[in-house]
């Protein structure tokens, strides 16, 4: 499990490389939540999805995405929130072995 770093503001945008793919995450807060928006090889893959506790995001193999990426609640249980990016709430990277 890898920790992708994230800032707690409210919108921010980044690329990063997740297990030699080549990624860019927007991460924006809205009424409902945090939601992102990911990007491999400069082709969208994930569009307005709704970021929850510990749900995987990406979820589907034949997308194309080698692993997933979710949220962890250090702190407890709770969705995440913009103001705790990076502390409570650690956005992080999945390797597909660790999806067993």
């Amino acid at each position: 499990m890898n920790i992708i770093p994230c800032q707690p503001i409210p919108a921010q945008s980044f690329n990063v490389t997740l297990g030699g793919q080549s990624c860019n995450i927007s991460l924006y807060q809205k009424t409902a939540g945090i939601f992102i928006d990911l990007k491999l090889n400069g082709a969208p893959l994930l569009t307005g999805v709704l970021c929850r506790q510990r749900v995987l995001l990406v979820r589907q193999a034949y997308l194309g995405f080698f692993g997933d990426i979710s949220f962890i609640d250090t702190s407890g249980f709770d969705d995440p929130s913009y103001t705790g990016l990076g502390t409570r709430w650690q956005l992080v990277y999945l390797q597909p072995s660790e999806l067993v």
